[in-house]
């Protein structure tokens, strides 16, 4: 009886994406993939189409934009480190996302401009503001 090879040649692409760690479930992967977040060569996917070595993979995930080469394919989901190796990101999509962090990093937090809760104080003239009432600065 032969042997039969339980490596497959492509595996379809929600199944990559996870098992490659993109997306922490299956159907995450496929609800980014039903959204239109994933391109296998400059075309869009759907979840059944199958991937092997050599597809290039565009996607994103939450604020993060990749391409990616397909190395390997693999049925189940493995450690990092073997995620890691089912692929390989291009230089162009590498930089980019170093610049996105970059950018990100240097971006103020939003609302750090605000200083905060109101005083009772400063809560006071919002208040009077607010009914059309004279503020205490008007006084004369």
């Amino acid at each position: 009886m032969g042997h039969v090879s339980t490596h497959p040649s492509r595996v379809r692409v929600d199944r990559w994406l996870w098992a490659a760690r993109f997306f922490k479930t299956r159907s995450l992967a496929a609800e980014a993939i039903q959204a239109g977040h994933v391109e296998i060569n400059q075309a869009r996917a759907k979840a059944a189409k199958d991937v092997g070595p050599g597809d290039v993979i565009d996607l994103t995930a939450g604020e993060q934009r990749w391409t990616v080469v397909v190395r390997d394919v693999e049925e189940r989901r493995g450690p990092a480190s073997r995620a890691r190796e089912l692929y390989e990101e291009t230089p162009d999509s590498r930089a980019r996302r170093e610049r996105q962090r970059a950018e990100h990093r240097l971006a103020p937090v939003p609302g750090s401009d605000l200083g905060g809760r109101p005083t009772k104080r400063d809560r006071r003239r919002i208040d009077r503001v607010r009914r059309g009432g004279p503020s205490p600065d008007d006084r004369s």
